[in-house]
């Protein structure tokens, strides 16, 4: 991480204060919020002092930024905004920056056939690198994006070596691929574009050592072997064979999908139909519209994501369409849809490059033409979407990594919903993060009303008993409010009475043949895509479902140690599982905690009695503890081992 001012190189202090400015530079123009600094540099070990340190930081660079600023003065660099700070610099002097848009020229020159443009860009690229990305820059974002660049470096590499090989130029290829072989021994592409290179460079045996090595590396280190087209070059060669110059055969077909102006580029309208008796939201609604409409305004290349979260049923596909059908107007070159199915509910789960299938099938995309690499189908849909104002709405997201390819550039807006809390997205990416919680009673039984119809329209005291049940929850209230209706000859009064019965609770909100549709189905989705060790934690706290529960206590239960129990804990929270409360606490919604209680059942009861045990050891402890300080009108120290 290294800065100029003019051709003088700054200063930039400490580890993590470039850190800081890393993390605001990789976002130059927008607003980074503390929070998110402060993810971005300690990640999940933050000090007391976390917060004060970024203040010091941003101190720091502000007087290395700017010299000539008076002590109180403001920085025209480094502004304080919305609880957070912007790097005000042009993007295009950030070359990292620069090394996106030249890749995206290089690619774009490649499937237009200016083969000549596109190797001098892939050159410009590649002349930007001086060294590891975020090289010596501490905490997770720089740890991602060194991953990712090194990646995307790589992938560079590959391009402009596949370039050169149809430029008939493999003479000057095989020293850098070389070098890039040796820092990514399992990267089987570098491998066969060496092989290629060697062999039309009439060093056959050199090109046949290079197999020989990969084969026994794969076997030694992964217990594979080859993939195909590297077993194809093998054979090609060892027969003398003619072998093309590079297999990425997709960029003449698609050139014409990116021209700007093409009058048969597909404007895909995939939105589904929202349900029917969406009610409240305004809020979430009027949140997310202001987000898109400032964000949209500003200039630059940044793409705006929003993804909304939140637990299982709790109606946030229901939000995003409500939403992305109000904005169709905005985005009049086409609005994209994907089920990235991470649930598994409606069928298996997509991967980024499936996706990208997907998506670039509804460009216009022939399948005779879609680039297999991920890398080359991200690219050939971020060069479609380059300049053009879309919606692409990514339902059911399992992590980060399966939506960040899925982001085009540009005034495009992304709308996500998950049932995880997708930090790294808002760290890296810049996502705007909104948790999406139950309705409440009023709005539940507006619900239950709209959609009861006359069966309930009367009923006030019949709706207001069944939405306190509920939660909230607008997939079991339409549940319920269907099991009103299906039993017609029964007074509401009467029907409803079946759902007091919590131990019976979700097998009445159960349906037949519609997993999507069935309570207990829905949670036990969430649960099943647990760590082991998070699985077992949530069995153990559905042995206390009601009620706040602290770390301590749940440490009791599960037997774990505080730093373990705290980070299994939050883990369940991040993925809606459980709630962290005001005070620290934690507890169930009241259908989750149905549900945990239910799971405890999957541990032996000698297991389970023994955790009731330790529990109302250690809260007899306590209370009697509290009496005793209360006799003696002091304040009791308690110490948990």
């Amino acid at each position: 991480m290294r800065a100029w001012r003019g051709d003088t190189e700054v200063v930039l202090g400490p580890p993590k204060q470039r850190a800081v400015l890393a993390l605001l530079a990789d976002r130059a123009g927008d607003v980074v919020s503390i929070e998110h600094i402060i993810d971005a540099v300690w990640g999940s070990d933050v000090p007391q002092t976390a917060a004060n340190g970024v203040h010091t930081y941003v101190a720091g660079l502000r007087r290395v930024l700017d010299p000539g600023r008076s002590r109180r003065g403001s920085s025209s660099t480094l502004v304080s905004a919305a609880g957070g700070y912007s790097l005000r610099v042009s993007p295009d002097v950030v070359d990292l920056t620069r090394f996106t848009q030249c890749h995206a020229q290089a690619r774009r020159a490649g499937a237009e056939g200016d083969l000549k443009g596109a190797l001098k860009l892939y050159q410009e690229c590649l002349s930007l690198w001086r060294g590891e990305a975020y090289g010596g820059i501490p905490g997770p974002h720089a740890a991602m994006e060194r991953t990712r660049l090194q990646d995307l470096r790589m992938t560079v590499v590959e391009e402009w070596a596949s370039d050169m090989l149809r430029a008939g130029r493999q003479g000057e290829v095989v020293a850098d691929l070389s070098a890039a072989v040796a820092e990514e021994p399992l990267r089987e592409k570098l491998r066969w574009l060496l092989m290629l290179a060697l062999y039309r460079c009439d060093r056959q045996a050199h090109a046949l050592a290079v197999y020989t090595e990969t084969q026994r590396l794969l076997r030694r280190e992964l217990g594979i072997e080859p993939g195909a087209e590297l077993a194809n070059l093998h054979q090609d060669i060892l027969a003398g064979r003619e072998v093309a110059a590079c297999r990425d055969e997709s960029r003449a077909p698609v050139a014409a999908l990116l021209g700007s102006a093409s009058p048969d580029r597909p404007r895909p309208a995939q939105l589904p139909p929202v349900a029917r008796g969406f009610v409240g939201r305004g809020t979430e609604l009027s949140e997310l519209e202001k987000l898109l409409s400032e964000d949209v305004s500003r200039s630059g290349a940044a793409t705006t994501v929003a993804v909304v979260d939140g637990l299982a049923g709790v109606g946030k596909t229901e939000l995003a369409l409500q939403l992305a059908h109000r904005l169709t107007d905005r985005f009049p070159d086409g609005q994209l849809f994907v089920d990235l199915g991470g649930t598994g509910l409606r069928g298996k789960r997509l991967t980024a490059s499936e996706a990208l299938g997907q998506l670039l099938s509804s460009l216009g995309v022939d399948a005779a033409w879609m680039p297999g690499d991920l890398a080359e189908r991200v690219s050939l849909y971020r060069s479609l979407l380059h300049g053009r104002r879309t919606l692409v709405v990514l339902d059911d997201a399992l992590s980060a990594e399966q939506v960040r390819s899925l982001i085009p550039g540009g005034p495009s807006v992304v709308l996500v919903t998950s049932r995880h809390r997708l930090t790294g997205l808002a760290i890296r990416d810049g996502a705007h993060l909104i948790k999406l919680g139950p309705l409440s009673e009023r709005e539940s039984a507006e619900l239950l009303t709209y959609l009861g119809g006359d069966r309930l329209r009367h009923e006030r005291a019949v709706t207001m008993r069944l939405a306190r049940i509920c939660e909230g929850l607008p997939l079991a209230l339409r549940s319920a409010v269907e099991g009103l209706i299906a039993a017609h000859d029964v007074p509401p009064t009467a029907a409803v009475r079946r759902y007091a019965d919590r131990r019976r609770l979700l097998d009445h909100l159960t349906v037949e043949g519609d997993a999507a549709a069935n309570v207990r189905t829905v949670f036990e989705a969430s649960y099943r895509a647990l760590p082991d060790e998070a699985a077992h934690m949530f069995r153990y706290l559905g042995l206390s479902p009601t009620g706040p529960i602290t770390v301590q206590q749940a440490a009791l239960l599960a037997d774990t140690n505080p730093a373990t129990t705290r980070r299994l804990l939050d883990v369940l929270a991040d993925r809606h599982l459980l709630e962290r409360t005001s005070r620290g606490c934690y507890r169930f919604h009241g259908l989750i905690g149905i549900y945990a209680a239910e799971c405890a059942e999957y541990e032996p009861k000698g297991h389970r009695d023994l955790a009731r045990v330790r529990l109302r050891g250690w809260e007899d402890g306590f209370v009697s503890c509290r009496v005793e300080a209360q006799k003696q009108n002091k304040t009791p120290q308690v110490t948990i081992a």
